[in-house]
């Protein structure tokens, strides 16, 4: 038997990322975010929906830059603690451990503890009620080494550990069940 509830977001897990962004040290800022998530392939492109009174709202909007950090479980004190303080009042990087790192294409920092950092460039900021989505165009991704198979080259996040949101929980994830196609793969015999 289910229960009707009052309409809302219920699709979890998502991804716990650290939104870094500015473009001079003194304006770096990492924001928490878990409404987060691709929207097309090719080209790639993603999304970030921020509360327009977030300090890292106007940095993001007056830049038009940001790099999405993914988390593991080691950064899982970081991620909320970076959810719940202002960048007006405290340096997150500092203040975390955190190292801002170079990126490749945006002048955003990343996060060089991240095991992927997502360079993304604002195509379209889209006002939505409680929050304001930024529609991206990825304009570079950078992978840690660590965690790419020697055999394949593939990056392998599942290594890293990484940490997932689920209506008011950090989680990491289970063991792998699966692989995308392995439901149809003919059968060796």
């Amino acid at each position: 038997m289910k229960q009707d509830w009052k309409p809302g977001t219920m699709i979890y897990p998502l991804p716990a990322v650290l939104v870094s962004c500015g473009r001079e040290p003194q304006e770096y800022n990492i924001l928490t975010v878990a409404w987060t998530g691709t929207i097309c392939s090719d080209p790639p492109m993603c999304y970030i929906s921020v509360r327009p009174e977030r300090h890292s709202h106007g940095i993001i909007k007056r830049n038009m830059e940001f790099v999405i950090n993914l988390t593991t479980a080691d950064m899982a004190f970081a991620t909320d603690w970076c959810g719940v303080r202002s960048g007006r009042k405290f340096n997150k990087f500092e203040e975390m451990g955190l190292t801002p790192g170079q990126a490749t294409v945006v002048g955003a920092p990343l996060i060089e503890e991240s095991p992927l950092c997502i360079e993304c460039r604002v195509k379209e900021i889209v006002s939505l009620g409680s929050h304001d989505m930024f529609i991206a165009d990825v304009v570079n991704v950078r992978a840690d080494e660590r965690y790419l198979d020697a055999s394949t080259g593939k990056f392998d996040l599942g290594e890293a550990s990484p940490l997932v949101y689920v209506h008011g929980g950090y989680y990491e994830l289970g063991a792998k069940i699966g692989k995308f196609g392995w439901s149809v793969e003919k059968k060796k015999k």
